[in-house]
């Protein structure tokens, strides 16, 4: 009987391949697309950290964004929609509207331990309460515009499903933790700056010349 099996050609090692045409331009404009992002939570950062005269909480309000961006990457993963570049555009976008999440809550609580005097639990306990309302709105309302992006109703919504998708998914899934999430790593991060404002405290005392009686 015939052999049912197809020869299999093996290339050479001198010959490499790459890609072209529109493959070769989504791949450029991908990596420059990655740059993009790093760039733009950089400049978060430091505008942040200019705000509020300290470079540790604008990570607090930060801490929100792994969670925006693999609630968006398995949503896109369960409804089998490829990474493109509306999707990754979507992710960007969900950069700007998660970290308002963090900014309503450490702002409020910066806000209470400063001017009223209380600890860091007490600030973050009273932020999430009086600030829950405000940051649900605002994420249902975003949510909401955005879901017949997601639906992919009207023409040519083939195109843009990817990135309502992306913001849709990365919405849910990082309001369901930002709540959680954000007043644990604020008070973690309030008790890391704590020790290290004391640290530096002692380290000056030991630097300072003895004063002669």
């Amino acid at each position: 009987m015939p052999s049912s099996k197809q020869p299999v050609m093996v290339l050479p090692s001198t010959i490499t391949t790459s890609f072209q045409g529109s493959a070769q331009t989504f791949q450029q404009s991908f990596n420059d697309l990655c740059v993009l992002l790093l760039v733009s939570i950089l400049v978060i950062y430091l505008i942040l950290g200019i705000l509020y005269e300290d470079f540790i909480h604008p990570i607090t309000i930060l801490s929100g964004l792994p969670s925006a961006g693999f609630g968006a990457l398995l949503t896109l993963l369960i409804f089998q929609v490829d990474l493109n570049l509306y999707s990754f555009i979507g992710i960007i976008l969900l950069v700007g509207i998660v970290k308002k999440n963090g900014i309503m809550l450490v702002d409020f609580a910066i806000e209470a331990q400063r001017k009223e005097g209380k600890n860091s639990f007490d600030a973050i306990y009273a932020a999430c309460l009086i600030r829950f309302r405000p940051i649900m709105m605002t994420t249902m309302a975003a949510l909401i515009g955005t879901l017949p992006i997601a639906l992919g109703t009207g023409v040519g919504s083939e195109a843009c499903r990817p990135l309502g998708i992306a913001i849709v998914g990365g919405l849910v899934f990082s309001q369901i933790l930002t709540l959680y999430l954000t007043p644990v790593f604020y008070i973690y991060m309030e008790t890391w700056r704590k020790k290290l404002s004391m640290q530096s405290r002692k380290a000056k005392k030991k630097h300072l010349p003895a004063v002669k009686s």
